[in-house]
């Protein structure tokens, strides 16, 4: 018996063969809670264009835009409403078989949410003019659609609103948004094109070619938000990694694509070992203490000569499954597959569970219990590759984030190596000083990290307000004197540092070195500073 559809996904249906072709059937969504997304995707058919596509009524309704966006304020450009899309169709990417409707390949070009500035979408959809503002990955600004008085009524305009936006440049124009493939690596991968009609012998040995997706970030915030239905986790004291598996073959990457497999080849054992032929999972990598708690600094560990502690990878979210992009898909859904593929998976693959309860109790127990903090997750919430996004929020127990090492002083009594770390925050791509950071250290660990410093030595100071001086006065942080003492590093080490707090002059309070990261790069340490949910 043939599938409903949604009145509006009627044509969108009539117009595919689902055996052949692997973008979302037409299923209507259910109406988020959170801000509508659009996404755009380029699209090489039998003519390159971009399609546009705004999230409202449940589905995405749709232009096709052959010129692209325009960027200065008053530029118009065709853009030609076609027929609505299924709210999946957001994350889709790949190719689309030639035969098929609009047979070609598709790159998810920008995505995110969008602002309506009239009185109500669908009504100023209908009354055929759209104002609206879009928050996404290359675009942030304004534009307006209009429906022309020609032809029968799909016509539109695609105007530029308010500002001037500074153009996309050649090499993003050509790159995903969600895997950083240009147009040509998508054609040549096909990796989420249908290929169910090939013998199984030949389908097992055909897997598809998976690609690092930058992880979703969660938001800081103050305090819990009051509204809305949001899923609470506990917030894990390790290093963030996804798991890319195809076949027996398991890649383990950090948020910025460095390889862990060497490191933790008991994770990728266990991953492939996972009853699913082709997967992306994001998690966290931790070591755990004698009373089963994530503690970051016993994460290096074996790289100092210690005895190596039990590990587990906590698995949260699930971005594809056996040739199915979940990422559009809410979250609750996403981990109910998840939770199901994981039921019998082995050490050290566990579940990252649901945390049920009053998030401001939750908070209190995971303070008296000496953990981190916890995450919350909106429950209908999309997954947004590379975003920080206030759907997902971090509420700590303890003042923590990453620094920049950009050098150290010397030594003095009975210690060896050095003093104390001078660190940093990048603010506006400068370097800026945020403290000295002398304690968390042993014999064993003064001595690997002054090795590491020392090889990025370099004759200059990188902070760009060193050294400091406030009211006519050198600040006690840094004198001149002891500029001259200093040995300065190239910035590009990480470290952990937990602290106090901050300073009413933006520096650290009782700083405690608590270990060296590598998943991350130097160029995106930032000062964190909480917000407020206003839910």
């Amino acid at each position: 018996m043939p599938a409903k559809h949604s009145s509006s996904l009627r044509e969108y249906a009539r117009k595919r063969d689902f055996r052949q072709t692997a973008e979302p059937r037409a299923t209507k969504g259910k109406a988020a809670d959170a801000a509508p997304r659009f996404a755009i995707q380029k699209h090489a058919a039998s003519r390159l264009h971009y399609d546009f596509r705004l999230e409202m009524g449940g589905a995405l309704k749709s232009w096709a835009v052959p010129k692209g966006v325009p960027f200065e304020k008053g530029d118009k450009r065709l853009a030609v409403q076609v027929e609505d899309h299924p709210i999946d169709y957001a994350a889709f990417e790949g190719t689309i078989p030639k035969g098929q409707y609009g047979g070609g390949t598709v790159m998810l070009w920008d995505t995110g949410t969008y602002e309506n500035l009239g009185s109500s979408a669908l009504k100023d959809l209908a009354a055929g003019k759209l104002h609206f503002a879009l928050a996404g990955r290359k675009l942030r600004g304004e534009w307006t659609l209009v429906r022309t008085r020609r032809g029968e009524g799909n016509e539109w305009l695609l105007i530029k609103s308010g500002a001037d936006v500074k153009p996309v440049a050649k090499k993003a124009d050509d790159e995903s948004c969600l895997t950083g493939r240009s147009m040509a690596q998508i054609a040549r991968d096909a990796d989420a094109q249908w290929q169910s009609n090939r013998p199984a012998a030949k389908k097992e040995k055909a897997h598809a070619t998976l690609h690092f997706v930058e992880p979703m970030k969660a938001t800081l915030v103050a305090d819990p938000p009051a509204h809305g239905e949001w899923l609470y986790e506990l917030k894990f004291d390790g290093y963030r990694a996804l798991a890319l598996k195809s076949g027996s073959h398991v890649q383990l990457l950090s948020r910025n694509e460095k390889d862990f497999a060497p490191r933790f080849p008991e994770i990728v054992e266990a991953l492939a070992a996972l009853p699913v032929r082709e997967a992306i999972l994001d998690g966290e990598i931790v070591a755990l203490d004698s009373q089963g708690r994530p503690k970051f600094q016993l994460l290096q560990a074996s790289e100092i000569g210690a005895q190596r502690p039990p590990l587990a990878f906590y698995i949260f979210d699930l971005l594809r499954k056996d040739g199915a992009a979940l990422a559009g898909k809410p979250l609750h859904e996403r981990r109910a597959v998840l939770s199901a593929l994981l039921r019998d998976a082995r050490e050290p693959i566990r579940f990252s569970a649901t945390i049920e309860g009053d998030p401001r109790r939750l908070l209190d127990e995971v303070r008296r219990r000496g953990l981190e903090g916890l995450i919350g997750k909106e429950r209908d919430s999309r997954y947004e590759a590379g975003r920080r996004s206030r759907a997902w929020i971090k509420l700590k127990c303890v003042q923590e984030q990453e620094f920049v090492i950009g050098g150290y002083t010397p030594p003095e009594g009975a210690r060896k190596f050095f003093g104390a770390l001078l660190v940093g925050v990048f603010e506006k791509k400068k370097l800026r000083f945020a403290g000295k950071v002398g304690t968390g250290f042993n014999a064993t660990l003064l001595r690997s990290l002054h090795g590491k410093m020392r090889a990025l030595a370099q004759e200059a100071c990188p902070f760009a307000d060193l050294p400091e001086k406030k009211q006519g006065r050198w600040s006690q942080n840094i004198t001149p004197r002891e500029m001259k003492r200093c040995h300065w590093t190239a910035p590009r080490l990480i470290c952990q540092v937990r602290f106090a707090e901050w300073t009413e002059d933006g520096k650290l309070r009782h700083p405690v070195f608590v270990g060296l990261r590598e998943d991350k790069d130097a160029a995106d340490v930032s000062r964190e500073v909480e917000s407020f949910p206003g839910r």
